[in-house]
């Protein structure tokens, strides 16, 4: 597949801080690729770089098979950006911020109209083109925030936590958009915290920790990189510490947490772990309400690899 995004050893300093280091990887036409990392990572610093909004020391970047320069104008008019925080004009409503930010690339008003109209359509806010931002919601006005930046119909999109602080109707919107945005042919670059967004809408997935790729693939493929051969969860109320401790001494448990009236029981390997578990909590008269079992997620894998939950590393 014809690679749309090339990066080759790039390499950004901070006077003796090395943001991105020797960073080298690419993205495919048509592929949503999920950037994840902590606080620190280089992923503001590698889109940034990307965007050719930063000078950087060593590499090379090439977007659609040119090098990409602060003066690459024909490259910018096929690129998308929508940033985390919210940027459009208070004074007009939401069918003139459209237009506007439309009308930066597409000169002749009969097309512009029609993409504006398409781009409306794409986040679902038809009943709100005569609002101002100040009458919307939170999810409503980023709804609005991405239709600026993708009413021109741009090639390559970067989308960085779009759907952070939003109501769940508009999260499912943002991403059913992300997605037939993908399917109509365009490429975009994404990041977020929420884990269940990128096993949902990401192709591939490449995990940042000081400035260098620690980990990329599929979901699936990054999940057999977990140490991990299960993990229970258990809604109990009378979980005395004696318990707690002779749980922690079963053969294929790795570590046991207790918070909240929820057990949770992270094992290395084993195949009857679930049953082994009920069996011993049954003999011991022990209550619960509900019983999880599931396989390493994409967060367990961050963990390992970074040393922090994905939402408290952002």
């Amino acid at each position: 597949m014809e690679n749309i995004i090339e990066v080759k050893n790039l390499t950004k300093k901070y006077k003796n801080l090395k943001a991105v280091d020797d960073l080298s990887f690419e993205v495919k036409k048509g592929e949503i690729l999920g950037l994840l990392g902590p606080n620190g990572s280089g992923k503001s610093t590698t889109i940034n770089c990307l965007l050719s909004l930063l000078n950087y020391q060593n590499g090379s970047i090439k977007i659609f098979g040119e090098e990409m320069t602060p003066t690459s104008y024909e490259i910018k008019k096929q690129i998308g950006v929508i940033f985390q925080e919210i940027a459009v004009f208070e004074e007009l409503t939401v069918y003139e911020n459209i237009d506007y930010f439309c009308g930066l690339y597409i000169s002749d008003k009969s097309l512009r109209k029609s993409y504006v109209m398409d781009a409306i359509k794409l986040v679902g806010i038809e009943d709100f083109i005569n609002f101002y931002p100040k009458q919307l919601s939170g999810g409503l006005k980023r709804r609005l925030n991405i239709a600026c930046g993708i009413a021109h119909k741009p090639k390559l999109i970067f989308l960085d936590e779009p759907t952070v602080a939003v109501d769940p109707q508009s999260r499912n919107n943002i991403l059913d958009g992300i997605k037939k945005l993908r399917n109509d042919g365009a490429t975009i670059l994404y990041t977020t915290h929420y884990m269940e967004e990128v096993e949902l809408i990401c192709d591939r997935i490449i995990i940042l920790d000081k400035g260098r790729i620690i980990a990329s693939g599929t979901s699936d493929e990054l999940k057999k990189l977990a140490n991990i051969e299960e993990k229970i969860t258990v809604e109990v109320t009378n979980m005395s510490s004696s318990i707690l401790e002779n749980i922690k001494k079963f053969k294929t448990v790795d570590s046991v947490t207790y918070d909240r009236n929820v057990l949770s029981i992270i094992y290395r390997k084993g195949k009857n772990n679930l049953e082994e578990l009920m069996d011993y909590l049954k003999e011991n008269k022990v209550s619960y309400n509900k019983i999880f079992s599931e396989r390493p997620t994409l967060n367990d894998v961050f963990l390992e690899l970074t040393g922090k939950g994905l939402r408290d590393a952002i």
